[in-house]
């Protein structure tokens, strides 16, 4: 089964919800797992998020999502009027406001990449989306997929260890935000 979709959405962060809703419901009604309609919603959202926050709009004042599922593979794309500065993968450390998109993008997709044509940036994204061979549960995840998992040796605060300020009597316990401390 083939789906794709071009959407044009106003310049402006409820577009984001707009799209999410709508890539969401075709891949679920194609037959697309569970999983991997989560991370294309993920992908999409950042790939507008940043349209919205570091560029211009298109000509007509919108921005441009576009889908597109080719047997296995789903391609994702955002333009935009394009910026002063080229889209690149941040540093995304713990303590930065931003900068964790493109890296987000990076971990969910097998490959992303920046298009320039006809006065417009694109950003793409590529993700494997095999169909489910139930399409009555797609909530599994097919055999073999693997999930991304980020690497948080380099969050040590992220990381359950025995030298945390919580004892093991309070293990199930909901800990307070280390975020936003009290």
């Amino acid at each position: 089964m083939r789906a794709s979709s071009v959407v044009l959405l106003p310049h402006a962060p409820s577009s984001v919800a707009v799209a999410r809703k709508r890539l969401s419901s075709e891949l679920a009604d194609s037959g697309v797992y569970e999983s991997i309609v989560d991370d294309a919603s993920v992908i999409v959202s950042e790939l507008i998020s940043n349209a919205l926050r570091h560029a211009r709009p298109l000509p007509s004042g919108q921005v441009r999502v576009c889908w597109l599922r080719r047997g296995d593979l789903l391609e994702l794309e955002v333009s935009d009027g394009g910026a002063m500065t080229e889209p690149r993968r941040g540093p995304g450390t713990l303590s930065s406001l931003g900068g964790r998109g493109l890296g987000i993008v990076e971990a969910l997709s097998e490959g992303w990449g920046v298009r320039h044509e006809d006065g417009s940036t694109t950003v793409w994204a590529v993700l494997r989306a095999p169909k489910s061979p139930d399409a009555h549960d797609i909530s599994a995840a097919p055999a073999g997929t693997q999930t991304a998992m980020p690497d948080l040796s380099a969050f040590p605060d992220l990381l359950d260890d025995s030298h945390d300020d919580l004892g093991p009597e309070s293990r199930n316990e909901v800990a307070p935000s280390r975020a936003y401390p009290a």
